[in-house]
């Protein structure tokens, strides 16, 4: 089967976080028809394993997520999704589909000493994520890791580039969800009720406060269920923050508490909050990163990129492991992610392919020892 072969058949069934039962299934099939070495993990991921030339215990892990969205899909393409309300809008069709070619590749010549493994993660679009549960199996372990490498693709970046960003790359994540409840009732009494509203705007404004340029927090929802002269018992928030640093995020989960029980203490109020921890800040190592930019030789275009306050639970990898998380252009008629109209550029597939069998060809002889 052909990497595009695989990425369409991925798209037109899409499924969600820790359900990808049939992903991981035909995954598993395929890289069995490979005589690739495979295994479960993570319940519905699928960990990989091809030996080099001379196998031992130093290993480069490539990672690629298998997850969709709940988005129903407007591409009318012929291999659009047949999973109603289900799509691949982040491209992660697209990220199997260049792990899948790259062992191909590398399994049939494995001009590389020691050990590639890959895993086709689960649940990447959900907190806390799949990356947790793939490192809480332990399963690189007898394994001297030297680097984890993943991608993932960017209408930002037209076909042949390749983005790469040194040092703090993505943004840690927490979900926040807040009940400001109350005694409500009568908009014309206000002397009887509490005014959980007017209590959960003076939230939301005064989170406002959090946002510099380590860290930003959004509230994205806000359900107060009352009418034009009802004053809901209860007003729900949801929001997410984001930070480049720990120490900020640590700080930004007391400030939330704190302004909580301000707002309480002030318009009688009982705020609950609910701080959701997900994943850490994607940090790319220096060296690493450097030496991918220069196995990139002349035949990739290298784009440096700025930190971004989007997330990835690739983070999880970077906070136990020497890692490189980069971006792989598949052009800007692509559209948006996340939306119903994503269609990423297919000739990405054999870019990405091409770039990651250097890169980890490279890094399996090269990093870390004299030659680099």
């Amino acid at each position: 089967m052909t990497p595009i072969e695989f990425r369409r058949h991925l798209h037109a069934h899409p499924e969600l976080s820790f359900r990808e039962h049939a992903s991981a299934a035909f995954i598993t099939e395929r890289l069995q028809e490979e005589g690739i070495a495979c295994r479960p993990i993570a319940d519905t991921g699928v960990l990989a394993i091809v030996e080099g030339r001379s196998p031992h215990n130093r290993a480069v892990v490539l990672r690629a997520d298998i997850d969709a969205l709940p988005i129903s899909e407007a591409t009318a393409l012929p291999y659009a999704s047949q999973n109603e309300g289900i799509m691949h809008a982040c491209g992660h069709d697209m990220h199997a589909a260049i792990l899948f070619g790259t062992l191909q590749r590398l399994h049939r010549q494995p001009d590389f000493d020691g050990t590639v493994i890959a895993i086709f993660q689960p649940a990447e679009e959900c907190n806390p994520g799949g990356a947790a549960k793939v490192l809480a199996e332990r399963p690189f372990e007898g394994y001297d890791v030297v680097a984890v490498i993943g991608e993932h693709v960017d209408s930002g970046l037209e076909v042949g580039e390749i983005g790469l960003c040194a040092g703090r790359f993505m943004a840690s994540n927490d979900e926040l969800r807040l009940w400001v409840r109350g005694c409500g009732g009568h908009a014309a009494n206000r002397a009887k009720i509490t005014d959980t509203v007017t209590a959960a705007a003076h939230i939301v404004t005064m989170l406002n406060a959090v946002n510099d340029e380590q860290t930003l927090l959004s509230i994205g929802r806000i359900v107060a269920d009352g009418a034009t002269n009802v004053v809901p018992d209860e007003v729900y928030l949801e929001g997410t923050l984001r930070s480049f640093d720990e120490g900020a995020r640590r700080t930004a989960w007391r400030i939330i508490e704190g302004v909580a029980a301000s707002i309480d203490s002030k318009f009688g109020t009982t705020t609950a909050v609910d701080i959701n921890h997900g994943y850490p800040c994607v940090i790319n190592d220096p060296s690493l990163v450097d030496f991918a930019r220069k196995a990139a030789s002349d035949d990739f275009r290298i784009v440096e990129l700025s930190p971004r306050m989007t997330s990835e639970d690739f983070g999880r990898y970077c906070s136990e492991y020497t890692s490189l998380f980069y971006r792989l252009g598949v052009g800007a008629a692509a559209g948006g992610s996340h939306t119903p109209t994503f269609n990423p550029d297919e000739r990405a597939i054999e870019t990405g392919i091409d770039y990651m069998c250097r890169l980890t060809i490279k890094t399996a002889n090269e990093y870390g020892t004299a030659k680099e």
